[in-house]
């Protein structure tokens, strides 16, 4: 089974980490921090651990994108997260592909990879549930802060905000920032109960 050059796995190291550098999924997580504190890391393991998936000098086995679907799919668990926009399967693709193209010493999809900037991760604040009772937990003099910082446009002209969902594994949905502002639209606070 053919391997990559000695001139192709830096290559091919670089396009891995380009390509999930621009994976939406990973990045909200690794921004918010939802992986802990080690996030950065956890990100850089990943990116080895796909490395080390398609690299493996003595291989006899053919390389099955199901296989690594499932990793990617591993790796954004690790950060208590599922995308159910896709997302797996395109990267998944995505690096296969960039094999491919490097195995044949090909690397026009990497150089077009590094001339695309990458859109900036909004940071997502979170509140903290208490698993029991399922109530928010929040400081009141925050929120009346940013409340009296904060306008509601009701105008109408809110920006689509038909845009693939993140999970985190709690249950809930974040939603993705508009891709032509960066701005989020956030649901409406109704029907949550305090803690006393």
């Amino acid at each position: 089974m053919q391997v990559l050059s000695a001139e192709a796995i830096p290559q091919f190291q670089e396009g891995i980490s380009l390509t999930l550098s621009k994976w939406w999924a990973l990045q909200i997580a690794v921004e918010n921090c939802w992986g802990g504190p080690h996030s950065r890391d956890k990100a850089l393991e990943l990116s080895s651990r796909v490395f080390d998936f398609f690299y493996k000098p003595n291989r006899r086995e053919p390389i099955y994108i199901d296989d690594l679907e499932l990793l990617l799919e591993e790796g954004l668990e690790s950060f208590n997260t599922v995308a159910d926009d896709g997302s797996i399967e395109e990267v998944a693709e995505k690096l296969m592909v960039m094999h491919e193209e490097c195995l044949e010493g090909n690397y026009k999809s990497i150089q077009k990879l590094k001339e695309v900037k990458s859109m900036p991760v909004p940071r997502v604040n979170q509140e903290v549930y208490d698993s029991d009772e399922d109530e928010v937990e929040d400081d009141d003099s925050m929120r009346e802060t940013e409340a009296s910082d904060m306008m509601v446009d009701s105008s109408g002209s809110l920006p689509s905000t038909n845009h693939p969902q993140i999970q985190k594994n709690d249950g809930r949905h974040q939603p993705m920032p508009d891709a032509e502002d960066g701005w989020t639209v956030v649901p409406p606070r109704k029907n949550r109960g305090r803690k006393n």
